[in-house]
């Protein structure tokens, strides 16, 4: 189900369009309310059916949405996005997101739960030229509930199979009649799904914690003002990658991802004669944690930290004209962030590991004067500290004039990259004669090596769009729109222990002699979209539909690969150009009171124009991990008992349905298209409801992440079937 009921659009209350969702306000800064008359393909997701599909988080919001794929697999720091067969695994996401209008900055933050989501948006195709960096694929924006449009105490108490619980509670309320305040807290945990056959533990536990508070202001003067504060907390085990060969999740190294995130918000808006102004500042902070057994066997390979600290900072000016039906309107903007992160990265090397990848190959290339290392084990350290900022300008102009709408809008984009690294290891070894056992020499390796790399990125990022609404009086939109947009460049920090295992082999008369720049820095992904869609309205709105068809041409496409030599990392890499093409559809149904019919399919053919890695040509093969085919439909229905509102009886079910997935360049490997099964049953009374769900209530197995580490291939398998209940209290 792409579920695109959306509202009317409110009256203009002097503070900028705004969007009236029965008990929500949500107000539209760089939009119009009504966005079925722009030329955007999009999915809206309201609250109740947020609830009533769970939908508490952006991976959770994704099965709903056509052609947009967010793996769950991992940590919460995996956040991977792909959509219309746009994304990557690592470093810089393909699709914004926004809470309450405020940016989120790092992709390792994607991943929290939310209380009281008001209304998820989901925008297709690049959004560049409004909402800047990393809105290739789209952006994602998601806004909760008013204090000044809501008051009251709502609470939630949720448990679920493999000891899952979650608890939260929230408050919303006037301090005055124009000013209003929310707080609210949860915390939650699991004991997890998949086991670690080495020690028997539960892998993939987790304990979260999430507080916020909003407070609003909106006066009959034009002023509006928010400011929203949250802070998250995630400890988490995480990755139950299981090895191919055995089938089993075994690995002896501990496994873990911490973070604990701050943000805080503000936002400023004055109506005046004929446009608004506005301003949106947000401060960002982000202290986590990665620390994995890189080979995820039993074997002592090595492991892998990556702690960092993050502080960003944001800003954006938006001058915008009210909206009218006739004529010209204008929007023009500006926006800058900095962004400051220092990270300590170390691969420890442990006593297989030695003896697989240094040993070994030294020996049997002079295996007369073998070696043996003087520690069994040694740390590659790496630790680094990286400065960014980035400045824009933006305009968007639309021309309406009856039934036709003309948009085109610019956007000037200036990017600061710099990295300062520094790479340490000390160790040493002995070098034997074979022939006698004798010590013939020993070498100590003391490595310390630093330096700065910078990049600058600019670029220009146009839209354009026509739009016709065939019939005067009825809520149909047809849109014609091209666009052009970007996916920042940066460095592959994960590649320095790599660079030094290369020099470190390399006194020793083996191993590749890396160029830092060539193998680090990585450019930006560009791409040309060409869209043709339309948004379709009946029987008084009680049938809303989208249909749309698209074309992307993607160059530099960023890829992660494993780079040349024995190494244990892998990159990204401006690997080639693709194509993508497919078409998307999406439709409710109202036919009576209370029932609710919807389904949503999104079909995506993403191929390799051109991509060679080095050793085969991989053109016309498809684009790995991005699915073919998304599919999501439901059917609810509501009984009222006595002939009460205030008492329902809710049955509902769905599909959501995935695939195929190719996992390789070279499509040898993929998961074929699964679907899994949902329903629920919900009593509704007017302060509370109880909620009876399940999810994959057939069991379907099906896997969601694969990949190759040291030449062995490993596989995460999705969640099996999870009953629940939801008990919500509504004061």
């Amino acid at each position: 189900m792409a579920v695109v009921s959306i509202v009317a659009a409110g009256a203009h209350e002097g503070i900028g369009d705004t969007l009236s969702l029965g008990e929500v306000t949500v107000t539209a800064i760089k939009q119009n309310a009504d966005m079925r008359t722009q030329a955007t393909a999009l999915t809206v997701i309201n609250r109740q059916e947020a609830e009533r599909n769970q939908v508490v988080s952006v991976k959770t919001a994704a099965d709903l949405v056509p052609n947009l794929f967010i793996p769950d697999y991992g940590s919460r720091m995996t956040s991977t996005v792909y959509v219309r067969g746009i994304g990557t695994r690592i470093d810089q996401p393909a699709v914004g997101l926004s809470i309450d209008n405020v940016p989120v900055m790092t992709k390792e933050n994607y991943d929290f739960d939310l209380m009281d989501i008001a209304r998820f948006e989901m925008l297709r195709g690049p959004q560049n030229t409004l909402y800047g960096r990393n809105t290739l694929g789209g952006v994602m924006n998601i806004y909760t509930l008013s204090p000044l449009n809501y008051q009251g105490t709502r609470a939630l108490v949720e448990g679920a199979t493999h000891g899952t619980w979650r608890a939260g509670a929230s408050h919303y309320m006037l301090l005055k009649d124009d000013l209003g305040l929310s707080l609210s807290a949860q915390y939650g945990s699991t004991r997890g799904e998949f086991t670690n056959q080495y020690n028997g533990k539960r892998c993939d536990w987790e304990r979260m914690f999430a507080a916020r508070a909003k407070l609003e202001w909106r006066n009959q003067n034009g002023w509006y003002v928010s400011n929203v504060a949250s802070v998250t907390t995630s400890r988490q085990g995480g990755y139950p990658y299981e090895w191919v060969e055995t089938g089993k999740i075994a690995y002896n190294d501990t496994c873990f991802y911490r973070r604990t995130s701050v943000t805080d918000g503000l936002t400023v808006l004055k109506s005046l004669d004929g446009f608004t102004l506005s301003s949106i500042t947000s401060y960002q902070y982000l202290d986590d944690n990665m620390t994995l057994d890189q080979d995820f066997t039993v074997q002592d390979y090595f492991t892998l930290t990556q702690a960092r600290r993050e502080h960003a900072v944001t800003q954006d000016f938006v001058a915008r004209s009210h909206e009218r039906s006739e004529g010209y309107n204008w929007l023009v903007g500006a926006s800058g962030f900095f962004r400051r992160y220092k990270m300590n990265a170390p691969v420890t090397f442990y006593d297989y590991g030695i003896s697989q990848f240094i040993e070994k190959h030294v020996n049997d290339a002079i295996p007369e004067y073998p070696i043996v290392w003087d520690t069994r084990s040694f740390e590659l350290g790496s630790q680094f500290t990286s400065p960014s900022w980035g400045v824009a300008l933006y305009h968007e102009s639309t021309y309406h004039w009856g039934q036709w709408t003309l948009q085109a809008g610019l956007r000037l984009d200036y990017e600061h990259a710099r990295l300062n690294y520094r790479s340490v290891t000390h160790t040493g070894y002995s070098t034997i004669v074979a022939a006698t056992g004798a010590l013939f020499s020993h070498e100590d390796i003391d490595i310390d090596e630093h330096g700065t790399l910078n990049k600058d990125f600019f670029d220009l990022l146009p839209n354009v769009s026509l739009t016709w609404h065939p019939w005067t009086g009825k809520n149909h939109t047809v849109f014609l729109a091209v666009s052009r947009g970007s996916k920042a460049g940066g460095f592959n920090t994960q590649m320095f222990s790599d660079v030094l295992q290369q020099r470190l082999m390399g006194m020793m008369g083996i191993g590749l002699q890396y160029d830092v720049d060539k193998m680090v820095g990585y450019k930006p992904e560009k791409a040309w979209n060409y869209e043709l869609g339309g948004h379709f309205e009946c029987w008084q709105s009680r049938v809303q539909s989208d249909l749309g068809v698209f074309f992307m041409d993607c160059r530099d496409r960023q890829l992660t690969v494993f780079p040349p030599g024995n190494v244990t990392g892998r990159m990204m890499t401006n690997a080639g150009r693709t194509h993508s093409w497919g078409a998307e559809f999406a439709m409710t149904v109202t036919p009576i009171e209370l029932m609710h019919l919807s389904i949503s399919y999104g079909f995506t053919h993403a191929t390799f124009k051109e991509y060679n890695d080095g050793k085969v040509d991989h053109s016309g093969k498809r684009v790995p991990y991005a699915p073919m085919h998304t599919l999501f439909a439901e059917a609810s229905h509501g009984i009222k008992l006595g002939g009460d509102m205030n008492k329902l009886i809710t049955l509902a079910a769905n599909v959501r349905a995935t695939g195929d997935i190719y996992w390789d360049e070279a499509n040898t490997l993929r998961q074929p298209f699964y679907a899994l099964l949902g329903a629920s049953i919900t009593w509704k009374q007017q302060h509370y409801s109880l909620q009876l769900w399940g999810k994959n209530l057939t069991d379907t197995g099906y896997k969601t992440f694969y990949f190759v580490s040291i030449q062995h291939p490993f596989l995460q398998r999705g969640h099996g079937r999870q009953l629940g209940a939801t008990l919500r209290l509504n004061f």
